[in-house]
């Protein structure tokens, strides 16, 4: 990226990085913002792929579908590489068009992908069957040498979680409980919610101990509060005089 701004005079490169940097920053946390951020960087060096690809990535991630194929499209002519193909398939997906993305996956590009690139075409065609309502082929999809390895990837997790996923849509529970078992495994770095899935199949139910403090303060200042109350009615009664029987003598 810092070589394709060099090609800028020297200020504008800097502001550019800038906002490239903050995209980068923000695009997990606050997308909206990154997004922001990108078309600033868009308005500034549109020339440049990588400043392109940034502006895809954050408007994928704020779900402006159309807007982020149209600006992958431009970074990969201008790059002539293919590594967008996977995310440029699911921006299809999200257009309400898993046909296209099914046959970005039959395409000669995807066997120029490397082997990360391929996992993820492959989670992509997935997500497509299911779309389109097949849920067999979206398991079958799945099945491949990486999902048989033991070797643990930067993608294991997510491809193991996928087909748990996708085990569970066909009803098939037990083994779907065991591969998000494989996912929890594999995940290092809490990249998927395979825990919390395992706890929901076992039946396991969570407690807000913040809430059950909050609940017993509750009970407790309402139990404090009706004793001071009981209290005050007692000294009260101790307070008042007591009516005399005693009355004139006739």
């Amino acid at each position: 990226m810092r070589q394709e701004l060099m090609s800028l005079p020297k200020g504008l490169a800097e502001e550019v990085a800038r906002n490239l940097v903050m995209v980068a920053n923000l695009l997990d946390e606050d997308p909206d913002q990154a997004y922001e951020y990108s078309r600033i960087a868009l308005r500034l060096a549109s020339r440049v792929a990588a400043v392109r690809e940034a502006a895809g990535f954050a408007a994928y991630a704020t779900a402006k579908y159309s807007e982020a194929l149209a600006e992958f499209r431009a970074a990969r002519r201008m790059t002539g590489s293919v590594e967008l193909w996977p995310v440029m398939a699911d921006c299809e997906r999200g257009m309400g068009r898993p046909e296209r993305a099914l046959a970005m996956a039959g395409e000669p590009e995807v066997q120029k992908l490397d082997k990360a690139g391929q996992v993820e075409m492959r989670l992509v065609a997935a997500g497509a069957r299911k779309d389109m309502g097949q849920a067999d082929a979206a398991v079958v999809t799945l099945q491949s040498p990486e999902l048989a390895s033991n070797s643990i990837q930067p993608w294991t997790a997510r491809l193991r979680y996928a087909y748990a996923e996708a085990l569970l849509d066909v009803g098939r529970e037990t083994e779907a409980r065991e591969w998000f078992a494989k996912a929890l495994e594999a995940d290092q770095g809490g990249t998927t919610n395979a825990s919390d899935r395992l706890a929901e199949l076992d039946g396991v139910e969570f407690t807000d101990a913040l809430e059950e403090d909050e609940t017993e303060a509750g009970t407790e200042t309402t139990a404090d509060a009706e004793a001071e109350d009981v209290k005050a009615d007692d000294a009260e009664s101790e307070s008042k005089p007591e009516s005399g029987s005693s009355g004139s003598q006739g």
